[in-house]
Parts: structure tokens; sequence; C-alpha cells
């Protein structure tokens, strides 16, 4: 019989998922020989080495590889069991893990900072990254809830819209399609893009809309930000294609300019995404009601006072 305790198993389950000491020990505010400690007692009371070291890496063994399937499925009972019983406590307090797409950055701390007026007792983590590190987390369950423009499919989650989000062709104001008053899109062929990185929600959304209709879309520059490809196109680098959420300052201060591009804005959608056999926390649920239910109000008046 095994002698495992759920503190070794934490503990082991968060160097196997940063296959690093040290991460893991920044993650449990715990010192590095604690961390250490503990693997070394787990792997003793298994009777398996559960990682092997080559040059200044680590790895999971193969005992290590199956015991991470077993230690993330219990500390996410764990989770459910919490959420279960805050819940009949009526509790709207505990954690909330959210994880957002690059692009939704712009508008999700505000939404954020709203919401926690209202909730002061809830602790929200705010995890931005590109659309595959967002289906990263969902996959791997470090994440309560997701914001992103596109759902995956195939993928066994729950998507609810609560905001539109059209894409826009930006130039800068010296381009010479800004004296154009009506832009075809076969116009475009001729034009070179400022685009973002492979795996972007925005990117793939772009050649989508160019592959549906014939057109010859020319990638240029790759950036990894929307702020890079917004300061690129000011540059005179060439256009880009980018959510018009993100460039509302740079519209009011004339450093960049939409063109009338035929068959934009690309009409998208904001959707609040979870796994569908994920039990939501009081927290996570208080969130995506307040997100179906006041977003696009919120952030209206946002848009009102500037």
């Amino acid at each position: 019989m095994l002698h495992v305790t759920l503190r070794q198993l934490r503990v082991f389950e968060s160097v196997a998922r940063h296959l690093s000491f040290s991460r893991a020990a920044e993650e449990l505010y715990l010192s590095q020989p604690a961390v250490s400690m503990q693997i070394k007692q787990l792997e003793e009371n298994v009777g398996l080495p559960l990682f092997e070291q080559l040059g200044k890496r680590i790895y999971l063994t193969e005992g290590g590889r199956e015991l991470f399937h077993y230690s993330r499925a219990i500390s996410q009972q764990l989770a459910d069991m919490e959420a279960a019983i805050g819940q009949l406590k009526g509790l709207e307090k505990g954690k909330l893990a959210i994880s957002v797409v690059s692009t939704a950055n712009y508008f999700a701390p505000p939404l954020l900072a709203k919401f926690c007026e209202k909730h002061k007792e809830i602790a929200v983590s705010l995890n931005v990254g590109n659309r595959e590190a967002v289906l990263k987390a969902l996959a791997e369950n470090e994440t309560d809830l997701a914001v992103m423009g596109q759902p995956p499919e195939g993928m066994d989650i729950v998507a609810q819209t609560f905001m539109e989000n059209p894409l826009v062709v930006i130039a800068s104001p010296a381009h010479p399609l800004c004296k154009e008053k009506k832009i075809s899109l076969k116009r475009l062929a001729e034009e070179v893009f400022v685009v973002r990185e492979q795996g972007s929600g925005t990117r793939g959304s772009a050649e989508r809309f160019f592959a549906a209709h014939g057109i010859d879309y020319k990638p240029g520059m790759e950036m990894g930000t929307n702020e890079a490809v917004k300061q690129a196109v000011q540059a005179g680098m060439g256009l880009g294609i980018i959510s018009q959420q993100t460039i509302e300052l740079e519209l009011e201060t004339g450093r960049l300019r939409v063109l009338p591009v035929e068959g934009f804005p690309i009409l998208r959608h904001w959707y609040i995404v979870h796994r569908t056999q994920k039990r939501l926390s009081t927290a996570a649920q208080a969130f995506r009601d307040y997100l179906l239910r006041d977003a696009v109000i919120l952030m209206k008046k946002g848009a009102g006072k500037r």
C-alpha cells in the first residue's frame, strides 16, 4: 500500500507541470530544498524514480508520467470538492483563474476591475497568451475560464458569446490607400501585411477570410504582439489586420487609419469558455454570468467616456 500524502502529490504535480524544481518552489511559496525533500520522500514511498536529469533539464520517467496522470485527476477532484462545498455554504470567495488571448487583454482588465469591486474576497489571477497558449491552459485544466475569439472544434467545451469583436484593416495615415473611399479585396493582393505569429486567432481569421475569397494574402513581417503590429504599421512597413477594440487610442490621435475595404470588418465575437466536465466554483460562475450580462454595457460606457 502506498503511503502518499496530498502535500507530496501537490508538490510533485507542480514540479511535473513546470519540469523545474525552482519554478515549483516559487509557485508553492516553498524553498527549493523543501520541494526536493518532498519529491525524495515521494519517490521512496512509491519505490520508483519519478524524474531523471539530462544535462541541466529534468524529465519525467515512465513512473513519473503515470503518477502525473493520477495526481492531476486527484487535484481536480479536490478542486471540485472545494467548489461544491463552497456552493453549499453560499460563498462567493476563493480563487478564480482566467486565461485570455492577448487581444482580449485590451478590455479584460477594466472588466475584471469592475467585477473585483463587487467581489472583494475573490482572488483573481489573469494569464495572457496567444490562442495556442490559452487552449493549452484549457486542455491541461490550468484555468477556470478562458476568453477567446474562436472556440476550438473537437474539444469538449462550453462556449458562450458575450461581445462583438470586429477585425479591421489598418494603415499608416501616409499610406496611399488612405485616400481611397472604397477598396476592393483584389487591391489588397498587391499589399504586404504585418501579421501576428502562428497560433494567433487574429491571424487565423484573416487567413481563412482571404482563402475563402480567393485572395493572394502576402504575410510579411511577423510580430508577437498587437502593439508590435501597430508600431510596424505606423512606421509604414505594411498593412495590418487587427481587432478594432485595440486601436481606439491610435484612431483618436491620428496615428492609424482604418481602411474602407470591401468585406470588412470581419465580424467575430468574444466567447467565455470552459471545459464541459469542469465544475465551476461560485466565483467562476459569478464572473461568467457577469460577462454575459454586463460586458457589452460596460464597454459602451467606457467608450463614451473617452
